[in-house]
């Protein structure tokens, strides 16, 4: 940790005083936190310029897995938001940049132009009791209508305003049954009445990790632009050989990550419960050969969805390296947060290498619907 010394005129400096005051920090947090977003903002602005294949936004960000499978097509990231502290400190290490953050205070016209939207938004049940009383009313309602009050808002006043050439968005499998499937049905017609062909699928990224975790990727693409008879498909390439668990695992792990002999006496008498009633629920202890079960958020309280077995020993929980890799995290990403964090940011992420073959499949459609484009433009001069 370095030091330095700063002197500054009176007047500037009571002003800062009063902000510090007024956003309940110290000066010298605030210093710093106003010098870091000035740093982030010169990288945003050379972001900006310079050619690149596309450009593209990270909306709900997490700590980027979604920016390094976009970045990996040669996309250029603009801009990005993202609310969590912890989790932009990660993005901050890991790409130079403090996203944005509330998205609900940043004006939609203030997002630069971009060609593809990247986001994994939150998944909310949607409140019908204000578009059920304009209905009464005989009022018409939009998709700004239907969408407010929730994450998913966001993303359809960007898109409404920046009229991107594409989207992916992603979510938890259960995205279409949730709130007994009305959260899917004001998803699909606010796409649709945005002018938007969606294409959305369930997905199992262990096709390249070591871990079964389905979730539901939406692709979109501007029928305004390219027409109605857009077609997708997630053409994915897979790896010759089928990942285990025993690929991500590291040695000589640090004893604090082996389970206490209370809490794996918990564990096995949890699962003995429910054993004897006939349930599934206890901890899950995979085969090195194998794969795991989901990694969740909550991994950092017990570990016990992915437990570790060692010889001798009670079994352990995977390190956060571990988690990373389980992602499918590069081996040069940075863990700068507590292992508490550390946990919660990998299970709420997304997995990296098939979200990079996914980013693949939206970009060569939106270059090939894009040509296209062109020719028939060409056509008519």
């Amino acid at each position: 940790m370095k030091q330095m010394h700063l002197r500054f005129e009176d007047t500037i400096y009571e002003e800062m005083i009063s902000c510090a005051n007024e956003s309940d920090q110290t000066l010298q947090n605030m210093v710093k936190e106003a010098v870091v977003y000035y740093m982030s903002d010169k990288k945003r602005q050379k972001a900006q310029s310079g050619p690149a294949r596309f450009k593209f936004i990270d909306l709900f960000a997490g700590i980027g897995g979604m920016r390094l499978a976009f970045e990996a097509q040669q996309g250029k990231c603009v801009f990005s938001s993202e609310w969590d502290k912890y989790c932009q400190s990660t993005y901050y290490a890991n790409f130079g940049e403090i996203p944005a953050g509330n998205i609900k205070e940043v004006n939609a016209a203030d997002i630069p132009e971009h060609d593809i939207l990247v986001a994994g938004f939150p998944c909310q049940p949607f409140s019908i009791a204000g578009v059920s009383k304009k209905n009464s009313l005989g009022r018409a309602t939009g998709f700004l209508d239907k969408t407010q009050g929730t994450l998913f808002f966001d993303v359809v006043r960007i898109l409404d305003e920046k009229r991107p050439k594409a989207f992916l968005l992603e979510n938890v499998k259960n995205l279409k049954s949730h709130d007994r499937g009305r959260t899917w049905k004001v998803i699909q017609d606010a796409l649709d009445e945005l002018d938007y062909e969606i294409f959305p699928d369930i997905l199992d990224g262990q096709i390249y990790v070591p871990q079964h975790r389905e979730r539901i990727f939406i692709a979109g693409f501007d029928r305004k632009r390219y027409g109605e008879n857009i077609t997708f498909t997630y053409d994915l390439k897979r790896p010759k050989q089928k990942p285990k668990l025993a690929d991500i695992l590291e040695s000589g792990v640090e004893e604090k990550y082996t389970l206490s002999d209370k809490l794996w006496e918990y564990l096995q008498n949890y699962a003995e419960k429910h054993r004897q009633k006939g349930n599934g629920f206890g901890y899950g202890m995979p085969d090195r050969d194998g794969i795991a079960r989901t990694l969740s958020a909550r991994y950092y309280k017990d570990g016990s969805e992915i437990l570790i077995a060692q010889l001798g020993k009670n079994p352990r929980k995977l390190t956060p390296k571990e988690c990373a890799r389980l992602q499918g995290y590069p081996e040069r990403f940075q863990i700068v947060v507590s292992d508490t964090q550390a946990y919660k940011q990998f299970g709420n992420s997304v997995v990296v290498p098939l979200v990079t073959q996914i980013a693949a499949c939206v970009v060569n459609k939106m270059e090939e619907l894009e040509a296209e484009r062109m020719k028939r433009l060409e056509a008519c001069m």
